[in-house]
């Protein structure tokens, strides 16, 4: 018999073709998210399962899936699932690294420009008739000349060379010395990062360290027309203290693509974002977690995990394992 594979959300026509020939496979048709209990009834019987960001997986999951040996993420950051709970249970842990990389730079300097050069509400302007020419509104902050503090650094900084912005970053993790002459980058403190910066933008996973990094405290150290970018994760931010900022003018706009009533593996998230942030249309930009989502890149995430799958099902270690299973 062949080993059971379930994808749990949609993927581009023929992405499967290579996955037929050694799996049965039982793959979620729609661009919405199986209901909870069909899901599950899936999974009791999968061997293998590739995921997506809609997708949480706990212990107590696992303990409902004993036939599961794989679970292979079409997805960069794996927050959402138990890494150290499928190791104790056998079962390998795979993620595609790069190839979201690069849509996702894209997307944080798409939030960048439009919130800094209200292209929101420049739209709205135009659409109700409020345009007859030039006038001098609007008047926004642009890359050229600003000081943009990487939180993290990532494929951002190489994209936004050729703004002739002042880049600054910190990363807990480790200095990037071999890039900073390349990219003309500069290693700050965290706290001087907040207060130089006219741009501040987070490119890190969540972790238990990284949970409300921007929290209200450090809000006060950043200038109050300073514009705040999201891309990463939700839950870096304290969404309450960001719409308590806004509304107070304490901080100058918040663009976001993610948001913590997305990061599944909180017992504490919201279920909704914060009003204030959705109220103040003038401060803010907010996207659907749009950030790998290019046509060509979400291709090839999908048949990137699904080769992982492929990889663990002929014997060998994928090359997106990000665990070593007991």
């Amino acid at each position: 018999m062949l080993p059971t594979v379930v994808i749990t959300n949609w993927v581009h026509e023929g992405a499967l073709e290579r996955l037929k020939r050694v799996a049965k496979i039982i793959a979620n048709p729609e661009k919405q998210p199986w209901p909870a209990p069909v899901l599950e009834a899936h999974l009791r019987k999968a061997d293998a399962v590739v995921t997506f960001m809609p997708d949480r997986i706990n212990e107590e999951d696992l303990r409902k899936f004993p036939c599961l040996k794989l679970i292979s993420c079409a997805l960069k950051g794996y927050d959402n699932f138990d890494i150290t709970a499928c190791t104790r249970r056998g079962i390998t842990v795979t993620i595609v690294e790069d190839l979201l990389t690069i849509p996702s730079a894209e997307l944080a300097i798409g939030l960048m420009i439009g919130l800094g050069r209200y292209l929101l509400q420049g739209d709205t302007a135009v659409r109700e008739g409020k345009f007859h020419g030039g006038r001098p509104w609007f008047y926004g902050v642009g890359l050229h000349g600003s000081t943009v503090g990487l939180i993290g650094l990532g494929a951002i900084a190489k994209r936004l060379l050729g703004f002739g912005s002042n880049q600054i970053y910190y990363d807990s993790r480790k200095a990037h010395s071999d890039l900073e002459q390349k990219l003309r980058l500069r290693l700050v403190p965290f706290e001087e990062l907040l207060s130089q910066s006219d741009f501040v933008v987070l490119s890190l996973p969540l972790t238990l360290d990284t949970k409300h990094l921007i929290n209200e405290s450090r809000l006060k150290l950043m200038k109050p027309s300073a514009l705040l970018i999201n891309p990463a994760r939700g839950s870096l931010v304290d969404e309450k203290a960001v719409g308590a900022a806004l509304v107070e003018r304490t901080l100058g706009g918040y663009a976001a693509d993610v948001f913590e009533l997305e990061d599944w593996a909180r017992v504490d998230r919201p279920e909704t974002v914060d009003s204030r942030i959705l109220a103040d249309r003038d401060k803010t930009l907010l996207t659907p977690h749009l950030g790998s989502a290019v046509e060509g890149f979400r291709r090839q995430i999908a048949e990137q995990a699904i080769e992982n799958v492929i990889e663990f099902l002929e014997g060998r270690r994928p090359p997106g394992a990000i665990n070593a299973p007991e």
